[in-house]
């Protein structure tokens, strides 16, 4: 093997251009102070926000309030009556239940006393189906 001419790299006549080096970072957003007044002014406009919403809020719940206060003797008066009509006809149910026991007193009352006492759950619903007596117990309100 012959020697082989060896060809050497160099740079090219005149040499290579400047090399850049220095940091060269693009301006990215705003700087720290405008975000810092920008975070500021959000949260006093979200805090602003928040209370004009519970002012809002506290005078449609002191409304919804006054409407039930408004309501409440309709619905009483309306639960009133579904009692006495579901008295007259479990007094109906028990003079023909008990038409041949003798000395059985229709509608006589258990209290000793003359004062109105509202009739319990099971005293109004003993004469019908176990059903009713579950609804009334456990269905929904629609005053409350």
């Amino acid at each position: 093997m012959a020697a082989s001419k060896v060809k050497q790299d160099m740079a090219p006549p005149g040499g290579y251009g400047p090399v850049d080096y220095k940091r060269n970072l693009p301006r990215r957003g705003f700087s720290g102070y405008t975000m810092f007044a920008i975070g500021i002014g959000t949260m006093i406009f979200g805090y602003w926000r928040i209370g004009t919403w519970n002012r809002e809020r506290r005078r449609l719940h002191i409304e919804d309030l006054e409407t039930r206060l408004a309501l409440l003797p309709l619905f009483q008066a309306e639960s009133d009556r579904r009692s006495l009509r579901i008295l007259r006809e479990n007094l109906e149910q028990e003079a023909i239940i008990m038409k041949d026991v003798p000395g059985w007193k229709v509608g006589e009352s258990v209290f000793h006393t003359d004062r109105w006492v509202s009739p319990t759950l099971n005293e109004l619903f003993n004469l019908r189906p176990r059903e009713e007596l579950i609804k009334a117990n456990y269905d929904f309100k629609w005053n409350v």
